[in-house]
């Protein structure tokens, strides 16, 4: 079959621009079709965690990155007050910056995490796509797709004249969002639950500096017992410190769906509670709660990433960064199956290895919103009760009294619990596959301290290569910034050189990307602190493997009798060759 591109990826924001330009860095022929005339038109997602940014890292865009975002200080804090101007009851860390777990993310990873909205993030990602060469296609709809053995032909719509077209690629990556037709093409099969509830974020500017500055945070949450119309209960999300805004209501019902621009505006000036700040509404983007995610991410040469498979509220910031680590997980892979590198057994491992986190991201956010529902009870509110008896209800709070140190001591369990959705960093970071693309022991990992709340570096394959801090050539790196996204890399330590020859030998056998490196005292690589040897979990003669997406593939221990033969076959086996 003649085919137009190598991949036809659909859609444009965090998940198909990431993809595009990652399958593009292989040198391959992408075409990137949107039915979008721009970027997002809304910040949408924002917080950036620390693995995203190793991606972004890995393929050059973390200056850019963070040039356009605000830093993990200015994200420090979580507030819980009765308006931007009025009383504070609570206030947490958030996003990495509680000065008790700093080590912990200092140690993880060569990057910090920042906040950097969609409509930022966007523009660089697919600026670098159109850069390598990726054909980018605004105001294109896609319509359908009929697979056949050797491609897939889809048919495409000109958003502006109508005009009809159809475009024939080896592979299609629906990357169409939270209500994909590349998904409904392929009858992905959902378990879950969609519109849970209706939601509205504004956008707005403001200056708020001198109510938000002194205590720097990505969010502020609003609870107003005393309204009339009914609880208040809303977040203020910082887009750009600290006059650029969103407000996210989920409390007001129905209304949710059709806040008009001046209801907003008088919502939006409650929650700062200080008339004397002029507030100008920019945009209306409501939103649905979903709790969907796909049982499969694939069928047949067509693929799904980011949203069009898992779907959730923003709860924990990790919408884009699991979208993005889809692409990140599967263009490699794309790759090398399209050079003739790899037989489709290393593209079924996609599937395999992202659902499971993908379900695990929609059930920690979901549990994160319904966390919400917490807060209110802690704090002795009934929101069906009259204004006047909520208003009683909350000033316990502050009461000298048997009843008030009750409810106090609940708001302390409830925040204690919210580390669950601001210091979730083992969410975040402690993904491990399992899968054919993966060799060794297939036994789970054993997590020392909460999965969700802490990062556990491991060594054993499926795991990210832990990250320590390297010499080459003078510059102090980071072990991730050995791996490059378009190879195999496979490292040793002093006494490892058998392992060096074989990996050229075999290199030059399967026609792949293979770079081997010794870390340590007469190596390649300084292992400057003695890290590399504690943490990688092999001796002085053994070996990790590490794929494209800096995920360990293969581990010896030690040295092999003929390692040529044992890496061949360990490679073959992952490549599906």
């Amino acid at each position: 079959m003649t085919t137009d591109c190598d991949v036809l990826v659909v859609g444009s924001g965090p998940a198909g621009a990431s993809t595009a330009l990652f399958l593009a860095r292989h040198g391959l022929d992408i075409t990137l079709v949107t039915r979008s005339r721009w970027v997002a038109d809304s910040p949408r997602a924002h917080i950036t965690n620390q693995r995203t940014m190793e991606v972004l890292r890995t393929v050059g865009l973390e200056d850019a990155c963070r040039t356009q975002s605000s830093p993990r200080e200015l994200m420090a804090n979580h507030v819980l007050c009765t308006s931007i101007a009025g009383n504070e009851f609570a206030r947490m860390w958030s996003w990495g910056n509680d000065p008790a777990r700093a080590s912990e993310y200092a140690t993880a990873s060569p990057v910090s995490g920042c906040d950097l909205p969609q409509d930022r993030l966007e523009p660089i990602l697919l600026g670098e796509a159109a850069r390598l060469g990726v054909h980018v296609r605004f105001e294109t709809r896609f319509v359908g797709l009929e697979q056949h053995d050797d491609g897939v032909t889809v048919q495409l719509d000109d958003v502006l004249t109508g005009a009809e077209e159809n475009i024939t690629a080896r592979y299609v990556v629906g990357a169409d969002g939270g209500q994909s037709a590349v998904a409904d093409a392929i009858e992905l099969p959902f378990t879950g639950k969609s519109g849970m509830g209706n939601a509205m974020n504004v956008r707005f500017t403001a200056d708020l500096s001198r109510h938000v500055a002194h205590r720097p945070g990505s969010l502020f949450e609003v609870i107003q017992p005393e309204r009339i119309d009914g609880l208040g209960h809303a977040m203020l999300r910082m887009v750009h410190p600290w006059h650029d805004w969103v407000a996210g209501f989920v409390h007001l019902g129905e209304r949710n769906a059709r806040l008009t621009a001046s209801e907003a505006k008088v919502e939006v000036q409650r929650l700062i509670g200080d008339d004397s700040i002029h507030v100008e509404v920019t945009g209306l983007f409501p939103w649905r709660v979903n709790h969907v995610v796909a049982d499969h991410y694939a069928s047949g040469r067509v693929f799904c990433v980011g949203d069009a498979v898992h779907r959730h509220p923003p709860m924990n910031g990790l919408g884009a960064n699991t979208c993005i680590q889809d692409g990140f997980n599967l263009a490699w892979k794309i790759a090398l199956t399209i050079k003739g590198l790899a037989g489709p057994g290393l593209l079924d491992s996609y599937s395999v290895e992202r659902q499971p986190i993908g379900e695990r991201v929609v059930d920690r956010a979901i549990a994160s919103w319904h966390q919400g529902k917490d807060l209110l009870s802690a704090l002795g509110i009934d929101p069906s009760a009259p204004a006047k008896k909520r208003e009683a209800q909350f000033n316990v709070l502050r009461a000298p009294t048997a009843e008030g140190r009750a409810l106090r001591d609940a708001l302390d369990r409830v925040c204690e619990g919210k580390t669950y959705i601001f210091g979730a960093h083992g969410v975040e970071m402690n993904q491990v596959y399992a899968s054919s693309a993966v060799l060794g022991d297939a036994s789970p990992v054993d997590f020392e301290r909460d999965r969700e709340l802490y990062t556990q570096p491991h060594n054993c394959p499926g795991a990210r290569i832990p990250h320590c801090w390297v010499g080459v050539d003078g510059r102090t790196v980071s072990t991730l910034d050995l791996v490059a996204p378009e190879r195999f890399t496979l490292l040793t330590r002093t006494s490892g050189s058998q392992w060096v020859g074989a990996a050229d030998n075999v290199a030059a056998e399967l026609g792949i990307r293979l770079t081997s490196l010794r870390v340590g005292l007469g190596g390649d690589v300084a292992d400057l602190y003695r890290d590399f040897a504690r943490l990688s979990g092999i001796d002085d003669d053994g070996c990790l493997l590490v794929r494209p997406d800096q995920h360990i593939a293969w581990k010896s221990v030690n040295g092999a009798h003929d390692p040529r033969s044992e890496l061949h076959s360990v490679l073959s086996a992952i490549l599906d060759r």
